[in-house]
């Protein structure tokens, strides 16, 4: 088969037939087992085992959040706020998956240090392998629990995508994210809040004086995430918008 024809036959499944195809393609093995698996909605990524980001490319599975796009906003927010790349940040990934954020800022601010934590040790399995050589540490942790920053330190910069859709609207979600995609990653609770306001509870022991704290949240969230941190004391600072145009990433400290 050619690019038309497997791009043809991907429109269905696919809002970039023709760049999956390619990517599958490039990919060499069985090319007719991995059109099946994408048109049985799986995301090339979780074909092929990794997916450019930022700057680099990182291994992906089933066991962590596919990356995407639009949190390459949370890369672009944190460079905005810390515009100063050769200060040595220590900084911190609550559900850190892949490694995608974490390392992408790593790589931005080369006298940086971080730490990710996740519940996840499939997907600690993951960024382990994404790591190469950067200074962070990986460390499974559940924010959920109590006094789980009791043995952390204090953080200049804390990032978190946290899972945010709401049980109830998980089953809408696509095939390439609902199947694929775990659902520890995705399942915010009933309103999709739970994370934020756990995280709400347990920063403040985590915060130097001055740091700042990026929150990536879904759509039409902006307003429900703001209440629960500005009635914890934290003040908003801007609210960034992802190349959609939905507002995607809180900025915030502790006021």
């Amino acid at each position: 088969m050619d690019l038309k024809e497997i791009t043809e036959r991907l429109k269905g499944v696919s809002d970039t037939p023709r760049l999956d195809a390619r990517l599958l393609m490039a990919d060499g093995g069985d090319l007719d087992a991995k059109i099946r698996r994408r048109l049985n909605h799986e995301p090339v990524s979780k074909i092929i085992g990794k997916k450019g980001f930022w700057k680099s490319e990182f291994i992906t599975s089933p066991d962590v959040l596919d990356p995407r796009p639009d949190s390459e906003t949370m890369i672009a927010a944190v460079l905005e706020h810390c515009p100063d790349k050769n200060r040595s940040y220590h900084i911190l990934d609550i559900g850190v998956g892949s490694g995608c954020l974490l390392f992408s800022l790593l790589d931005e601010y080369p006298c940086a240090t971080g730490v990710g934590i996740d519940i996840s040790p499939q997907a600690l399995q993951i960024a382990t392998q994404n790591k190469q050589g950067r200074p962070a540490t990986l460390i499974q942790k559940d924010f959920y629990q109590p006094n789980w920053t009791d043995d952390l330190e204090k953080f200049d910069i804390i990032i978190s995508n946290p899972p945010y859709i709401p049980t109830g609207e998980i089953e809408t979600l696509s095939p390439d994210v609902r199947l694929f995609d775990p659902l520890s990653a995705l399942d915010g609770g009933p309103d999709g809040l739970d994370a934020y306001r756990a995280l709400a509870k347990s920063l403040p022991t985590l915060l130097n004086k001055g740091s700042l704290i990026f929150l990536e949240i879904g759509q039409n969230q902006e307003q429900d995430v703001s209440q629960i941190f500005t009635s914890a004391d934290f003040r908003l600072l801007k609210i960034v918008p992802d190349l959609g145009h939905i507002n995607r990433i809180l900025v915030l400290n502790k006021g």
